[in-house]
C-alpha cells in the first residue's frame, strides 16, 4: 500500500533543483518483482535517508539508481540527464558514486591500492591522484599507519574508512552508501558519521540507505519509508519516529495491523 509522498524540493523549489530524481520505478529479477512504482528525489545539496525494512527493496533501488540493475518500468534522470540504460561507469563520471554495503574491499590488495582504485576515471594524471588521496587520508588519518596493509585484515571500522575514502576520491556529486553502520560497534560509528560529517561540508548530496533510525536522524533531514517494494512514508526523519507503525517494522519486524 503506497503512503503519502509530499515533494522533497527544499524551500519551495522547483524539479530544476534536483540532483536525482527516481520516476516510477519497477524492478525484477527474473519472475520475482521487487520494486513497485517507486519515485524518489533527491535535490542538490540534501542529505536523504532510505529506511525500511529487510527484504524492502532498498538496496535493489540504489542498484538501479547506479546503473547495476536495470528498471523494467520508469526512469532515472540525474542532474536533468536521463540515465537509465547508461552503463554505470558513465554515471561515475556524471558524478555518481555509490559505495556498497558490508565489507566494501578488495581483501588481497593493500590499503592504498584500494583508495586508487577510486580514482580509475583519472589514473593517467599523477599529481590529481596523489592529492585525492592525500584528501582522503586527511579525512581518516588513522589510514596514514595502514597504507601498506592488506585491506583484508583491516578492522570493520578502518575498512568502512577505506571504502568511504576510496568513495570520495571518485569526486562525488551523489554518494549513495548502503548500510553505513552495519556490523560496527557504536563508538566506531560515532567516529565514521562525524568524519562523514567533514566530507558533507564540501557540498556532496548525500543518499544513505539504513537499518538504524539514530544514524537516519544523525545523518539526513529527509527520509524515505520502503515496505514490500514500495514506498510508504517521505518526509522528515523526524517525523517518521513520531510513525509508530513503521517504526516497529524497522526494529521488531511488526507489520501494520500487526501483534
Amino acid at each position: 500500500m503506497s503512503g503519502e509522498q509530499p515533494e522533497m524540493t527544499r524551500n519551495g523549489a522547483g524539479p530544476e533543483e534536483l540532483l536525482l530524481d527516481v520516476r516510477e520505478v519497477d524492478s525484477s529479477y527474473g519472475p520475482l518483482q521487487v520494486l513497485f512504482g517507486v519515485s524518489l528525489q533527491v535535490p542538490k545539496g540534501a542529505r536523504v535517508a532510505l529506511l525500511g525494512t529487510n527484504g524492502a527493496g532498498k538496496s535493489t533501488l540504489l542498484k538501479v539508481i547506479s546503473g547495476l540493475v536495470e528498471p523494467t518500468k520508469g526512469s532515472v534522470l540525474f542532474k536533468g540527464i536521463d540515465v537509465t540504460k547508461m552503463p554505470p561507469e558513465k554515471r561515475v563520471a556524471l558524478g555518481m558514486v555509490q559505495m556498497p554495503g558490508g565489507k566494501a574491499t578488495f581483501p588481497s590488495l593493500t590499503l592504498l591500492e584500494n583508495l586508487r582504485i577510486g580514482a580509475y576515471q583519472f589514473l593517467g594524471d599523477r599529481a590529481k591522484v596523489e592529492a585525492r588521496i592525500e584528501e582522503a587520508l586527511d579525512l581518516f588519518p588513522q589510514l596514514r599507519a595502514r597504507l601498506g596493509q592488506a585491506a583484508g585484515t583491516l578492522s570493520g571500522g578502518e575498512q568502512q574508512m577505506m571504502a568511504l575514502g576510496r568513495a570520495l576520491i571518485s569526486g562525488p556529486e551523489l554518494l549513495m552508501i548502503d548500510e553505513l553502520s552495519l556490523g560496527l560497534a557504536p563508538v566506531v560509528m560515532q567516529e565514521i558519521v562525524s568524519m562523514l560529517e567533514e566530507a558533507l561540508k564540501r557540498g556532496i548530496t548525500l543518499l544513505v540507505v539504513e537499518q538504524s533510525l539514530n544514524v537516519a536522524l544523525t545523518l539526513a533531514e529527509k527520509g524515505y519509508f520502503m515496505e514490500k517494494g514500495e514506498i510508504r512514508f517521505s518526509g522528515a526523519v523526524a517525523d517518521l519516529v513520531e510513525r509508530g507503525d513503521l517504526v516497529r517494522s524497522v526494529f521488531f519486524g511488526e507489520r501494520e495491523g500487526g501483534g
